[in-house]
């Protein structure tokens, strides 16, 4: 083990005078509006996001289900916690039946238990990407964790999650946004650029890895 400095950039937002309603999915994906049932489902689409990807090094807990179910519910605990900036992204689970993630090897997306899916009533889902949403102490948004399981990505609901968070923002009365990324994940750096965030300043996190 040993410790690495990860370069990340914060960037920023003026929501003020955007339009963030036009958030479309493809077809057969749907939004999901946070409620206190779908934490474990949040925590499934965190844990199959960024399991495989450099955040996990950067913060260990998001590469273990445990520990992104603890992350959730930290972050659903917080007093400034904005629900409607939270959100899931799902589509029909056509014939799946994989494992609990509970187990300790969830297979990709999948539901982590039929019965609690009552918020569909077509059968079980995928769970193809999150976002979370909370106030920081200067009263700006800030976004936790925008994750899309890789077998989902490409179709462009990292963008349009981000878009309804940001809607939610506005919607609570927020003028500005932020979140933290990975100098690394270029691919996420420009989508944010893409949506209208700029790098405000340049921050590193240290974390202990693994060497081979």
């Amino acid at each position: 083990m040993g410790l690495t400095y990860f370069k990340r950039f914060r960037m920023e937002i003026d929501l003020r005078g955007r339009d963030f309603s036009n958030s479309i999915l493809p077809a057969n994906f749907y939004f999901v509006p946070w409620d206190r049932a779908h934490l474990e489902a949040h925590a499934v689409a965190k844990y199959h996001s960024f399991r495989e990807e450099i955040d996990s090094n950067v913060f260990p807990c998001l590469g273990d289900y445990a520990g992104c179910l603890h992350l959730m519910e930290e972050i659903a605990a917080k007093p400034s916690f904005l629900p409607e900036a939270t959100w899931l992204v799902a589509c029909l689970a056509h014939g799946d039946s994989g494992e609990n993630p509970t187990s300790g090897k969830p297979e990709i997306g999948i539901s982590f238990d039929d019965r609690r899916d009552h918020f569909d009533h077509h059968g079980p889902v995928r769970y193809c990407g999150t976002v979370q949403g909370v106030i920081d102490r200067s009263g700006m948004g800030a976004i936790q964790n925008l994750g899309v399981v890789p077998d989902f990505r490409g179709l462009g609901l990292g963008k349009a999650l981000m878009a309804r968070a940001l809607a939610g923002f506005q919607n609570a009365g927020l003028g500005r946004a932020f979140l933290e990324v990975t100098a690394q994940n270029s691919s996420a750096v420009q989508l944010y650029k893409r949506l209208g965030f700029a790098r405000s300043r340049t921050v590193y996190k240290v974390s202990e890895v693994a060497y081979a």
